[in-house]
């Protein structure tokens, strides 16, 4: 695989990559910061995760080129966990115990992230993750830089219960079956009693990684959908996407019908589809590439040309999406803390991050919350497009605060919004 080729070489190649961004006096006195990127290169979540690793190599290059971190030129150390969840603890140990890396940026799946959570706290280290997720989380050494279920979620199927939405009055929760879909449908399940609908009208169907034969769900959905205005709200993660979206255009399941809201399913994802007979259908996520502003139109430049100057695989087509853009915002955010503190040391780093501001490529100056490890963002829901992207149909005014622990959850009720160890050393 071209792809996988490439990747190798340049998980050897991202120090000398990166070394050769450096002004000479500081090459000289060795001035260097190392940073991990832990990414699925290879296996189902390869799909999604590949462009992640790319975005912070770009990232950490544009840093570079404006005198880097503190005057230290940041050193990439990437990593190939494969979508196997045990191999990320591995690649988290080997990160901060050999490598010494001063941040990692990286995981996409849940899984992945609760496999390395341990790792970070035993050993104190600091992870920014990317990726929208579960929420019922709050760890002292992560930053989350992707949505909360109040962030994506939740709006997500009021919108669908919404007029403009549908009015949708029964649910068909689709996922892949981990944990972040079980526990965003158990708290969307939590939310749609809130709203008067009984369990009668919710049907919840899992299907493993790397899952192909979407033909009897398409159909089951469509026999669900008999009993009244309908929705699915799908969770799927990985290249299971795929096969799932041509089996909805294989089945003339349109988004009139049955509108199909994704949380996993951006720009990247939909690459390799025909989405000609998807025109219609929703995602829900906090950045869309279709985005007006000036601050996207660059990043968009910047990437694109990054692409063709790498000869990426993508760069024919260059795309930019929401985890794209969270890992964006969270190097830099990290960026501003490290100088802020006016060191490396994990502990002080961590105490500079909340509070960081980011003008981002969504049009809003961003906001790490002081107390809860989670960025302030905006909510967009778009259909999809003949061409692949995504027209904004609904959006909030601005960015809203995370809700790590869900309001619906009875269990939830008087946790605290702030991590335990933060609380410990008030």
């Amino acid at each position: 695989m071209k792809r996988r080729t490439f990747v190798k070489g340049l998980t050897l190649g991202a120090a000398t990559a990166a070394s050769g961004l450096m002004a000479p006096s500081l090459f000289a006195k060795g001035k260097t910061v190392k940073v991990g990127v832990l990414h699925s290169l290879s296996g189902t979540m390869a799909i999604s995760e590949t462009v992640l690793k790319d975005v912070a190599l770009m990232t950490f290059e544009e840093i570079n080129k404006k005198g880097g971190v503190m005057g230290h030129m940041i050193e990439p150390v990437v990593v190939d966990p494969a979508s196997n969840w045990p191999l990320f603890a591995e690649k988290a140990r080997q990160l901060l115990t050999q490598d010494k890396v001063a941040c990692t940026f990286g995981c996409w799946t849940s899984v992945s992230r609760k496999s390395v959570l341990p790792v970070f706290e035993e050993l104190n280290g600091l992870l920014f993750y990317p990726v929208q997720y579960e929420g019922e989380e709050l760890s002292y050494n992560v930053f989350y830089t992707g949505a909360a279920p109040n962030q994506q979620a939740i709006p997500a199927v009021e919108y669908l219960m919404s007029e403009d939405g549908g009015g949708a009055k029964r649910f068909y929760l689709l996922g892949t079956d981990y944990v972040y879909p079980r526990t965003t449908n158990k708290i969307l399940r939590y939310f749609l009693h809130a709203k008067g609908i009984t369990d009668a009208d919710i049907e919840e169907v899992y299907t493993p990684f790397g899952h192909s034969d979407y033909q009897t769900i398409v159909a089951n959905i469509k026999k669900f959908a008999a009993g009244g205005k309908t929705a699915v709200v799908s969770t799927i993660n990985g290249d299971s996407n795929v096969p799932f979206y041509k089996e909805l255009g294989n089945q003339g399941l349109k988004a009139t019908d049955i509108p199909v809201v994704a949380f996993s399913v951006g720009e990247e994802e939909l690459r390799g589809v025909d989405t000609k007979p998807l025109v219609g259908h929703l995602a829900a996520w906090n950045y869309f590439m279709s985005i007006k502003n000036p601050a996207n139109e660059a990043w968009k430049k910047e990437w694109a040309a990054y692409a063709k100057a790498k000869k990426l695989a993508s760069a024919a087509k260059p795309l930019t999406n929401d985890p794209m853009e969270a890992t964006y915002i969270g190097i830099h955010m990290w960026k501003q803390a490290v100088e802020k503190a006016k060191t490396f040391d994990v502990d002080k780093v961590i105490a500079a991050v909340g509070g960081q501001k980011f003008k981002a490529p969504d049009g809003f100056t961003i906001e790490m919350d002081a107390r809860n490890h989670h960025l302030h963002k905006p909510v967009f829901i778009g259909q999809i497009r003949a061409d692949g992207q995504f027209d904004v149909v609904w959006k909030t005014k601005g960015p809203i605060r995370a809700e790590p622990w869900s309001p619906y959850l009875p269990e939830d009720k008087g946790k605290q919004d702030v991590p335990e160890k933060m609380t410990k050393k008030s």
